[in-house]
């Protein structure tokens, strides 16, 4: 009988614990939502550039311009590229709502040969937190 009673007493203190996670994660639910509204919004001029051809070891630099329509300052915590021959710098400071800025680009040709297509991925406290741009065009010889 003491056995049945603290069964049916841990029962219910497990029932009581999940439903109050269901609650607090309606809560988080309604509070990302509410973030992710006033998320500031990265919008590039161009999420692409084709460079053209170019010759084996030549650089080439490209600035993927870009406005922060969000109501938020947008912050970039990182940027990096599918490979090490391409090179993203970005704004350290915060891009103020309706400002702009650029991600600078180098790609390095050197050792390569053919097609190219570099993705940069940016992150931010954007919503989602990912943006992608993509470097493209053809390294040729010398």
């Amino acid at each position: 009988m003491k056995n049945l009673f603290l069964s049916l007493i841990a029962a219910g203190m497990l029932m009581t614990a999940c439903n109050s996670n269901k609650t607090g994660s309606t809560t988080a639910d309604n509070s990302t939502t509410a973030n992710a509204a006033n998320a500031p919004v990265m919008k590039f001029e161009k999420e692409t550039h084709d460079f053209g051809k170019i010759k084996t070891g030549d650089k080439v630099t490209y600035d993927f311009k870009f406005t922060n329509t969000g109501k938020t300052p947008l912050i970039i915590t990182d940027a990096v590229a599918t490979c090490g021959c391409t090179k993203p710098e970005w704004p350290k400071t915060p891009v103020k709502p309706g400002e702009s800025g650029a991600i600078h680009v180098t790609f390095d040709s050197a050792a390569k040969m053919g097609l190219q297509d570099k993705q940069i991925t940016i992150t931010a406290n954007t919503n989602p937190a990912q943006n992608r741009v993509h470097l493209i065009g053809e390294v040729t010889t010398k």
